[in-house]
């Protein structure tokens, strides 16, 4: 459970106060207002203590994770979608985030799906989005990695332009490799968005072996190696999840994330009007959580004890990442849970895990 918190605690305003504001702005405006307001407060004098001293903790040494080769100072990390073009990742490491994965990005830049194409579910705890990989892709992303500040854990989430058929996708994603490897310290091969038409076909074990493949010859190229890993569906079959732990056996791929955003609506407490009124997209949030902890047990089986997993779905507090790990993640990820809880959320979570750890 979360620790108990103090009405002066900064979440508190956030949950008192910010959340409710932010709220009565549509969900992808409220996003831009509020990091762009926290990349003000980074950028004047004195910002960068102060939220780090607000909302950053220091990590017990044995929450360190070693995992593909890098040394996290703790488990928890942001996944992509939320900082896709690497615009605040500065600001979002002051916050106390072990690793920050931007993307998708692509090859190209390219706008996503018309708007409003993302919607709060309350009741829920959750989301639904349909942002269609809008980013201003490689190039813009490279450029903006190399003015960071921060050494935060960076990792690269790629994928394929809109516009490019599946025969070519290997052609965008070697692309968005090549102008991204000087710049981040991991890769996320991502095939498994609801968004994008005809993606997740990618995930059948041919194209994706292909895929993966290619990549690893890339990556011998250079004079220095990224780890790659696959971030996969929620709503694969169990065949199709023995089909992966297969492949990334056969490619010799470095990790997995589990998982992507479902295209389920099992269990919502939402209403249908509510839901129909969203229309199409992936799920994220607390819906997710339990089956991506159960899509981690499998694949944790089926792989052995040494392949890296990363945990993504439903994480709101420490008791969620405890479950994550004890599933067989090595890693986790937060997204939604982090836009419902605010900017304490990684510290809280920090401070819950090293104090049962000292």
């Amino acid at each position: 459970m979360p620790l108990r918190r103090s009405i002066f605690a900064p979440e508190m305003w956030y949950e008192k106060l910010a959340r409710p504001l932010f709220f009565h702005l549509e969900p992808e405006a409220a996003h831009y207002a509020a990091m762009d307001l926290l990349a003000a407060a980074w950028r004047v004098p004195g910002g960068r203590g102060t939220l780090k001293g607000l909302f950053s903790a220091e990590p017990a040494p044995a929450l360190a994770v070693n995992a593909f080769g890098l040394k996290f100072p703790h488990p928890v990390g942001l996944a992509a979608g939320f900082d896709k073009d690497a615009r605040w990742v500065d600001p979002l490491a002051a916050l106390g985030f072990s690793f920050i994965e931007i993307g998708t990005v692509t090859p190209k830049a390219q706008p996503g799906s018309p708007k409003p194409r993302l919607f709060r579910l309350p009741e829920d705890q959750a989301l639904i989005n349909r942002m269609g990989f809008n980013n201003q892709g490689a190039a813009a992303a490279a450029e903006k990695l190399r003015r960071k500040k921060s050494n935060v854990i960076i990792g690269g989430n790629i994928g394929k332009n809109k516009d490019t058929p599946n025969d070519r996708a290997e052609e965008d994603y070697r692309a968005a490799f090549r102008v991204l490897h000087p710049v981040v310290d991991y890769f996320v091969v991502n095939v498994s968005s609801p968004n994008t038409p005809g993606l997740r076909e990618l995930q059948n074990r041919e194209p994706l072996t292909a895929l993966l493949n290619t990549l690893h010859q890339d990556n011998r190229d250079w004079p220095f190696t990224r780890p790659i890993l696959l971030k996969i569906a929620p709503d694969l079959s169990e065949h199709q999840l023995d089909d992966i732990a297969a492949l990334i056996a056969e490619t010799r791929t470095d990790g997995l994330v589990c998982t992507n955003t479902t295209i389920s609506r099992d269990g919502l407490r939402s209403s249908q009007e509510t839901l129909t009124a969203c229309g199409a997209g992936g799920l994220s949030g607390e819906p997710l959580r339990i089956r991506a902890n159960e899509i981690i047990r499998y694949l944790r089986r089926k792989t052995g004890p040494a392949l890296p997993i990363i945990g993504v779905g439903g994480i709101r507090h420490a008791g969620h990442v405890r479950e994550k790990l004890a599933a067989g993640a090595n890693l986790v990820q937060v997204y939604t849970g982090f836009i419902y809880e605010g900017p304490g959320m990684v510290s809280n979570i920090v401070r819950e895990l090293s104090r049962n750890k000292t």
